[in-house]
Order: structure tokens, then sequence, then C-alpha cells
């Protein structure tokens, strides 16, 4: 308890001289992703030297994942909102990679127990316990989120830490669902080849691809595709013109693109604009039905020659690829 309390102490005289001496609430953000980072870590090892019992730890570090993911998205969406796209992906994009190499067995996201499942890796039991142990982590970190931004030390936290929310789901629960499914099976296909092709940087392209997904339709919100077509034959009875415009960022924009329920839940639970019936059809339902198509239609001979190529070679680890030599 010490520790923490010295580290928080430390932290804050530290932010609070750096953003008054150059006004940077970007600054501010990133040293508060960097503390929740170092105190999930030290927690980790904590609970890795500490706890015995094998489940039990894997139980706690699920927890820890959570709240480490929660907490650091609530800051995110700070960093988005005031700094654009383009450094929130960045971001995301660094985090993501600190996660994968950081949290060993815990994924923090309840769909891949249920993958387990299916798949006789774990059971019902085990699924369960691990899903409420993320639940408790992600809803209880926004105490500790709500306590930092409270401080108001930069401008950017301003009246953040009361304001009421309000839900990202914009169309009817059944057409976010379709959104979210979608999205997370796409994610979980390249996860699955990635990681049956293991080429040297899977990480950091399993990282990119779920950052590009999730920021793809803020980048592409204003963008319109459009497709024009005539036919004007000199010897035709009939002139067709035809006109299609699609606007490529609305269907981003229809559910938040959590892809994650327990992060969906710690985000937007509660928030003005949903039920949690329609929450949980979207953000649980939603996104547990696209990791379990993907699941299923990675066994598809088709779609594992789309993935992964046409050669099944054994993995290279010295090569990008797994089927090309050194």
């Amino acid at each position: 308890m010490k520790f923490t309390v010295d580290v928080l102490g430390v932290f804050l005289k530290v932010v609070i001289k750096i953003n008054r001496a150059t006004f940077a609430p970007l600054v501010v953000s990133a040293l508060f992703i960097v503390l929740t980072s170092l105190l999930a870590h030290a927690a980790r090892s904590a609970a890795r030297r500490l706890v015995k019992d094998a489940f039990l730890r894997l139980l706690l570090e699920e927890a820890i994942a959570a709240a480490e993911l929660c907490g650091c998205c609530f800051e995110l969406i700070i960093v988005a909102d005031n700094f654009g796209v383009a450094t929130y992906a960045v971001f995301l994009f660094v985090l993501t990679c600190w996660w994968a190499l950081s949290w060993g067995e815990a994924t923090a996201c309840p769909y891949t127990h249920l993958e387990d499942v299916i798949e006789g890796k774990c059971d019902i039991r085990a699924a369960l316990l691990k899903t409420w142990a993320e639940l408790g982590g992600g809803l209880l970190v926004f105490k500790y989120v709500q306590m930092y931004w409270a401080l108001e030390i930069s401008d950017t936290h301003k009246d953040r830490a009361y304001q009421e929310c309000t839900a990202d789901l914009q169309v009817p629960a059944l057409y976010g669902a379709v959104v979210e499914g979608a999205a997370t099976c796409l994610c979980r296909l390249a996860s699955r080849a990635l990681a049956d092709l293991s080429p040297r940087f899977a990480t950091a392209i399993d990282a990119f691809i779920g950052t590009s997904l999730v920021v793809a339709g803020v980048v592409a919100r204003d963008a319109v595709l459009v497709y024009r077509y005539e036919d004007t034959a000199p010897d035709a009875d009939l002139t067709i013109s035809l006109l299609c415009k699609v606007h490529l960022g609305k269907a981003f924009d229809y559910s938040g693109g959590y892809f994650n329920p327990v992060l969906a839940t710690s985000l937007k639970a509660g928030c003005a604009g949903h039920s949690l019936a329609e929450h949980a059809a979207v953000y649980w339902a939603g996104a547990g039905a696209g990791a379990v198509l993907a699941l299923y239609l990675y066994r598809v001979p088709g779609v594992q020659r789309l993935l992964r190529g046409a050669g099944t070679a054994t993995a290279n680890g010295d090569s990008f690829w797994p089927d090309k030599e050194d």
C-alpha cells in the first residue's frame, strides 16, 4: 500500500510540474496510461509470485488485464476526443503490442473462453469464472479513473469525472449486433491465421489489424464510394444510367466498434441511449456470435487457403513468413 501511495504521489508531482511548464495535456494522458500499465504490471507480478494455485492465479491475471485494458481505454477516449484519430491509433497500437507481450495467458475478453469451451480446452464453469473476473476488473477500475479525472490536472479532464455518458449505439440493436459480430469475426479470423502462420512480427501484425478495424470507420467517416454506369449505345432502344453512392464510414458509426464485451460494458453499460438488454444483445451476443462464426469459418478449407495461402509448411521462426527461407 505504501509503495502504491508513493508511486501515485511522485506521479502527480511530475504530471503537475510538466503540465504547468509546457501545458501539454497529451503528456498528462500518456503518463496516466503509463502509470496504469505499470501498476497492472506490478499487480500481475505479485499475483504470479504469491498465488500458488494456477487457476486462481489466472483469475487474478484476467481481472488485472481487464482493469488495465479498460483503464487505459477510458483515457484513450480523452486522447481521441482532443488529439485526433491518428494519435489515438498510435497509442492503441503500442498498447495492444504491450498487452500481447505482458498478459501471458490472460485475454480480458470473454468470447475467447467461449471458443475454448467449444474446442474442448476448458469447461463452462472455468469460462464463467474467468468472465466474472474480467467483469469485476473492468467495472471496478472506473473508480480509479474517476479519482484521477476529478483532480482535473489537465483541461481535457475538466468535468469528465462525473459527466453523464451517452451510448454509441445509433441504430436498432439487431443492426448493431451484426456490425460488432462481423468485425469481431474478421479480427478473430486474422488472429487465428497469424497464430498458425507464426510470422516474425505476428504480435505487431495482429495489433495493426485490430487497431485498423477500430479506427477504419472514423478514418473513412466522410468517404463516399461512387459508382456510375451508363449504357448509351447509339442503336439501343433504351438508355440506362445508374448512380450508386455508399457512405463507407457509416457502418462503423452504428455501435462504436468495441469488439470486446468487457470493454464495452465497462465504458458504456448504463449510459443513456440504450437499455441493458440492448447492450447485452449488441456487445455480448453480437461479439460472441462473431467469434463463434470465425471459429467454424476457419475450419473451412477454402477459408484457410485464402487466409494462409496454398502452403502449409512448418513455421520458420527466423523468416517473416513460415514458408520462406532466410
